[in-house]
């Protein structure tokens, strides 16, 4: 049986074909959230003060977190987070199992290739932690067993400078820390803040130091999926908001401010110009 399409209705129906391709390109991540109510954020749970569990009522808190709470009311939905590591952080965002990365996420040029960043909203460089008297200078590295966090740029930084030290990497910075304490690593690298903060919380603190060198300068930001230029706007925009107001200063006081567990001076601010290290 063949069907007839008259004259009028023709157009009539590539019209309403047309209509609902273009909200099909128009509809974005954005609007996902909107419609969901619900921003989906990926963030550490076992990395203070940046995202960890809090014992009182186990939910996932920390720098991060508050970031993300803040951009979730800007968008006037819920927050939800998801714990994720250092190594599935790229994954979570690409497969959809979250819409933004908030986890201490060090903007490289590598990276760029997979998520789109914020504007940088921290900044800090890769450091270690030893045993007091352990290592003193840069140089030393070449000669050590050094810990890392599988996936991150301190790991991938201390290869390409020393490519002469043994690295061993782990899921996360407190698996790192616990192989320092047995003896099978020398020392431990990771962002200087989260060291400091790491060191704050464990009880036989005095046998370690953090060495006075960095061997970079990294700038953390949100991690969004790729394209998604309506929901980097919103999140740029927040961070530039949370600076202006003064949001920001307060929120980097809670975890590194003079009565924090990890005092730590603050030197960069949301829109400062990026310098290399």
């Amino acid at each position: 049986m063949k069907m007839k399409i008259r004259g009028a209705v023709l157009p009539a129906l590539l019209t309403a074909l047309l209509a609902v391709a273009s909200n099909a390109a128009h509809a974005d991540r954005l609007d996902d959230i909107k419609k969901a109510g619900v921003l989906r954020v990926a963030a550490f749970d076992s990395n203070p003060p940046f995202g960890f569990v809090d014992s009182t009522d186990n939910q996932i808190v920390g720098l991060d977190v508050d970031y993300a709470r803040a951009v979730a009311k800007s968008l006037g939905v819920k927050l939800e987070v998801q714990p994720t590591n250092p190594a599935n952080r790229i994954a979570f965002l690409k497969s959809g199992k979250v819409d933004l990365v908030f986890a201490n996420f060090t903007i490289t040029d590598e990276r760029k290739k997979e998520v789109d960043f914020s504007t940088p909203y921290f900044a800090s460089g890769t450091q270690f932690i030893a045993k007091k008297g352990t290592l003193k200078s840069p140089d030393q590295l070449a000669n050590l067993r050094i810990g890392a966090d599988k996936g991150t740029t301190n790991e991938q930084q201390v290869r390409a400078k020393y490519p002469n030290a043994t690295i061993v990497a782990y899921d996360d910075t407190p698996f790192a820390f616990a192989a320092l304490r047995t003896g099978n690593v020398q020392a431990i690298t990771q962002d200087g803040p989260k060291l400091v903060a790491l060191l704050a919380r464990v009880p036989d603190k005095a046998n370690y130091e953090i060495p006075a060198f960095t061997i970079s300068n990294d700038y953390e930001g949100v991690g969004v999926p790729k394209g998604e230029t309506r929901l980097l706007d919103v999140v740029n925009t927040t961070l530039t908001h949370l600076e202006a107001d003064g949001q920001a200063a307060q929120i980097y006081d809670k975890w590194f401010g003079p009565k924090s567990a990890a005092p730590l001076p603050r030197l960069f601010k949301i829109g400062d110009p990026q310098k290399s290290s």
